[in-house]
């Protein structure tokens, strides 16, 4: 019996390290898969940066306003004018809803005398 038992501490003991040394192998993997995400992160924010930049290089407003005058004939444009805008009081803003405040009644059949209905 006392054989039997060492046989089984024995068999624990393997298979708790087995599982212990699989876990740390998992670990690892995270480990580094979470490492890659970072850098990939750190990549795509530092591109983000760099086409931030060149967006607002290429939408300074004397370039615009430049690439305006030199395509003036194929686009058609005109100069800003202040009646070309809007007031505020032009703006069709939808009406209120105006809410009752007298209860909803509902009437069933049982709460209507007979001599009600015609």
């Amino acid at each position: 019996m006392r054989g039997f038992l060492t046989l089984c501490g024995m068999l624990a003991v393997i298979a708790l390290g087995y599982w212990a040394y699989h876990q740390a192998i998992l670990t690892q993997q995270a480990e580094r898969r979470v490492e890659r995400l970072r850098a990939e992160i750190g990549a795509e924010r530092e591109r983000m940066a760099i086409l931030t930049a060149e967006w607002a290089y290429l939408n300074r407003p004397d370039r615009l306003r430049e690439l305006g005058f030199i395509n003036f004939e194929r686009l058609g444009l005109l100069p800003m004018s202040p009646e070309q805008f809007g007031r505020a009081t032009q703006i069709p803003y939808p009406q209120p809803v105006i809410e009752t405040t007298e209860p909803e009644v509902i009437l069933d059949s049982a709460s209507i005398g007979e001599e009600q209905i015609p």
